[in-house]
């Protein structure tokens, strides 16, 4: 258990430290100052600038923006879409494999385009290399780059004054890609290259003969290249079916840490970002601490849970609950990256979120639940956090009697519906899917156990595709049309009602005039106003999900 601590202390110390000039670096990229790459990146830029006929500093009002956001998205979910439907016909397919079932089709192209990456699928059987490079490594790309712009544009709505215009998105789009992703994704697969994982265009390896005839085979393909940035943008999906499990994934204990490193670091660093942007680095400390707070904590709960509170077997208690955990990473770095892929809105697992103990599972589960702002996505946990703040502020203003106040800007009503939008849309599509998928006549042939845990495989996948998380419980068979045409759905609507929420909330902020702080203005940078946040967090988290935990996961473990 020592070792645990200090490999848990170690890891948050490093992401602690690299997150701080991550975080100066990416405000720069987004300030539009130059920084060490410009010299080999702005011609690239100009260049993609004159391609796509875009005028950089020509801003945009916040209307205009959101267009541009959901056109830009619509474009790539109907080009992910027709390859998946066309890809048997196309190159790039040494295996020979067919096109995709249209509601998988569409199953897939809402979820890597809302950066949710669940997959219903085994990308060695099912997915050609020209789809896994061409389409969802492109929409890991530009579905974490629009993220980030988004959140951006809320920034801009505290920083501006009496403003029209919010930036422009392709020129954000264009700048956190090449600037931020890009360079990180090369950083990282050449790492991860070293350590094994593979990177190549050869058919599947044919290794063995078995004595029945079989053949083992090796599955291979471009992998490293999509694994990097399934990390670093929060993505989540895996090249193959085990996921980052998978040896050819994550291949050694080095793989492993930086992977897990990569599910957190962006969004930690953009909590430095909003600090330096709103020019109050206070302000970005507040917001990182309480995302740490949580993020301890749960670590705490599931790493106990895996290492005392599952059954014993003999000699194998004393490695606490093994199942469906490489032996490599072992309990510690299972529960570690357990805590991080559903903090962050990743989905990616070392592990099987469906072996883990009953309280283990709900931990993750709750790290979703509470719309996935415990770092979250890039780009979305911060303005997913920035909501929780807002109601925060205004809660405590409604105690005191006074116009509530954040960064300057007075928070009125348009900004509270904007906010409830942001807060209430991931819960309420999260039950409305799971209660639709507990009714259904046959959703007993979909699980693997039954019971208060087949419940919990129920709830976890809806939880998880209605927080853009994209991990899953094994024991749900999720490739059905109906949990594929449902899925869809909800994963596109938990994604683009926020979005929309958050730009049009930047925009009413950035028309106001900044009201400068007086002797009633509430701080929202010291400690009682963390506790605040964090109780204002909880109790909602707690009044949404208490019921159906109380079905699932709680039943499991007391009747364990």
């Amino acid at each position: 258990m020592s070792f645990i601590i200090l490999q848990d202390a170690f890891f948050i110390a490093v992401l602690a430290a690299l997150s701080v000039p991550l975080g100066l670096y990416i405000y720069k990229v987004m300030d539009g100052r130059r920084v060490f790459l410009s010299r080999v990146l702005a011609p690239v830029e100009k260049a993609v600038y004159r391609v796509c006929s875009v005028r950089p500093g020509e801003e945009m009002r916040p209307r205009k923006y959101a267009l541009s956001v959901v056109a830009f998205s619509a474009a790539g979910f109907l080009f992910l879409f027709l390859l998946q439907l066309l890809q048997g016909f196309l190159p790039l397919n040494p295996e020979g494999l067919k096109s995709v079932s249209w509601h998988l089709a569409f199953n897939t192209a809402a979820s890597f385009v809302s950066n949710t990456n669940w997959q219903a699928y085994a990308g060695e059987s099912t997915m050609t290399y020209l789809t896994q490079a061409l389409g969802l490594t492109v929409q890991n790309f530009v579905s974490a780059a629009t993220g980030i712009a988004v959140l951006f544009v809320l920034i801009r709505g505290f920083a501006m004054k009496q403003a029209e215009t919010v930036g422009s998105f392709w020129a954000d789009l264009t700048r956190v890609t090449l600037y931020v992703l890009i360079p990180l994704s090369i950083v990282s697969s050449v790492l991860l290259i070293s350590q094994g994982v593979v990177q190549t265009l050869s058919p599947y390896h044919a290794a063995a003969s078995l004595q029945d005839g079989a053949r083992l085979t090796v599955p291979l393909g471009p992998a490293a290249s999509q694994i990097a940035i399934k990390q670093l943008g929060t993505n989540g999906g895996g090249f193959f079916g085990a996921n980052s499990a998978f040896p050819l994934e994550n291949p050694t204990p080095f793989s492993n840490f930086i992977e897990t490193l990569s599910l957190l670091i962006i969004p930690a660093a953009l909590c430095v970002t909003f600090g330096k942007a709103v020019k109050d680095g206070r302000q970005g400390r507040s917001v990182y601490a309480v995302m740490l707070i949580l993020f301890i904590a749960s670590l705490i709960v599931i790493t106990v849970s895996e290492r005392f509170l599952a059954p014993h077997f003999g000699s194998v208690a004393a490695f606490g609950n093994m199942e469906g955990k490489e032996v490599m990473n072992g309990v510690g770095a299972s529960s570690l990256w357990g805590a991080s892929t559903t903090a962050a809105s990743n989905g990616a697992v070392n592990a099987t979120p469906d072996s883990f103990t009953p309280l283990g599972g709900m931990v993750m589960m709750f790290l979703m639940q509470l719309g996935e702002i415990v770092f979250g996505g890039v780009g979305s946990g911060l303005y997913g956090m920035i909501a929780f703040v807002m109601l925060t502020v205004f809660i405590a203003g409604l105690m005191v009697g006074r116009t509530p106040e954040y960064l300057g800007k007075k928070i009125e009503p348009f900004d509270m519906k904007m906010v409830c939008l942001l807060i209430l849309a991931p819960p309420l599509l999260t039950l409305i899917g799971a209660a639709a998928a507990a009714l259904m006549p046959g959703a007993q042939n979909w699980l693997n156990n039954t019971g208060a845990h087949g419940f919990s495989e129920i709830l976890y996948a809806f939880t998880s595709m209605a927080n853009n998380n994209g991990s899953a419980f094994a024991g749900f068979d999720a490739n059905t049309a109906f949990t594929n045409i449902t899925g869809g759905v909800v994963m596109l609507l938990v994604r683009f009602i926020p979005i929309l929420a958050t730009i049009f909330l930047a925009g009413n902020l950035a028309r106001k005039k900044t009201v400068a702080a007086g002797e009633g203005t509430l701080s929202t940078s010291n400690a009682t106003f963390v506790g605040l946040l964090l109780g204002v967090i909880l109790i909602i988290g707690a009044l949404s999900f208490l019921p159906s935990l109380a079905l699932g996961p709680i039943a499991d473990f007391l009747t364990h």
